[in-house]
């Protein structure tokens, strides 16, 4: 019986934050599968792995920035949060999967920057569908997918934000600082937005407060100060907590604060962050055009910044 459709690429109205150049190089690049390394049609796992089953797996991405692993120390801190906040077993140190990652790269012979990493980790093989770690056979799965990526967004593209009913949810329930492989309550909220032709959506917190967008952080500059959100009830990003820090160095005001989607509106200019995008300037939210809907002086300011610290974490021909 055959169960494949095709994805209908013409049902998206507005291209989301991810969205890449294709790159014919990528149909020959190797992925790297539990110590070993396959043409990228024959990488396989099991259909008994804990991931398929149950979502049961972990995820952590990497930019390449002159040959060396953008904030490479922030995102193996992260890693290693999740893996003890969800009790894996590696058997080994963390920082091992930083040198295969590092592996994947050479063994591809990447070396430009336009290179985008996910490593995803899952608890391993079970004998059985069921949600009990304990029937894990063996653990863990360690996939590194490494690809040539350029966003395929122009610089003078905004991104439109659409805000969804579906809510970053408290850590009682699922912490939303997780890296978790079950991201469902993201994708029905990417659906949503895709459907009322958005590039991404907007998610409130359980207070109704404006929390993050579904793969990316949420920034507003209003009166030369820029806002983001508390970050209780969102992912704690690498590219956002470094465009705090770079406010912080730099004397523009910049707060972790509640605010709503009345502010939101009527702001200055607002941003989205991201590993894969850096800064994106949002263009208009909820049909509400932000600013003169183009990038205002502020984000230009920071993208500028922020070139500047990859440059200054990964100097060219430095280590």
């Amino acid at each position: 019986m055959q169960h494949r459709k095709k994805f209908n690429s013409e049902r998206l109205t507005m291209a989301g934050t991810h969205e890449f150049v294709e790159n014919e190089k990528n149909r020959d690049v190797l992925i790297y599968v539990n110590g070993e390394f396959f043409p990228r049609d024959e990488a396989k796992v099991s259909v008994f792995d804990s991931a398929f089953l149950v979502g049961d797996g972990i995820w952590e991405s990497f930019r390449l920035h002159n040959g060396k692993l953008a904030f490479e120390g922030q995102h193996l801190s992260r890693l290693k949060a999740n893996l003890k906040a969800l009790d894996y077993d590696l058997g080994m140190s963390p920082e091992v999967i930083i040198d295969a990652v590092y592996e994947t790269v050479n063994m591809n012979k990447m070396t430009t920057n336009d290179v985008h990493i996910r490593a995803m980790i899952t608890r391993g093989k079970k004998r059985s569908p069921s949600q009990d770690p304990r029937t894990c056979i063996y653990g863990p799965t360690i996939v590194i997918i490494a690809e040539y990526k350029s966003p395929s967004r122009d610089t003078d593209e905004g991104v439109h934000l659409f805000t969804v009913h579906v809510r970053r949810g408290r850590p009682d329930v699922q912490d939303p600082r997780l890296h978790p492989h079950s991201k469902l309550n993201c994708v029905i909220a990417c659906i949503q937005a895709t459907k009322a032709g958005a590039s991404e959506a907007l998610m409130l917190d359980p207070h109704g407060f404006v929390s993050t967008c579904n793969a990316t952080n949420f920034f507003i500059v209003r009166d030369g100060e820029v806002w983001t959100s508390t970050g209780k009830y969102c992912m704690n990003g690498i590219t956002c907590g470094n465009v705090i820090e770079l406010c912080q160095r730099n004397d523009i005001p910049v707060y972790q604060k509640d605010f709503s989607l009345y502010d939101v509106y009527s702001a200055d200019e607002a941003f989205v962050t991201g590993t894969f995008g850096g800064l994106s300037f949002v263009d208009d939210v909820d049909g509400r055009m932000i600013g003169d809907g183009k990038c205002g002086p502020m984000v230009q300011r920071l993208q500028q910044l922020y070139a500047e610290l990859l440059d200054e974490d990964c100097p060219q021909g430095g280590k």
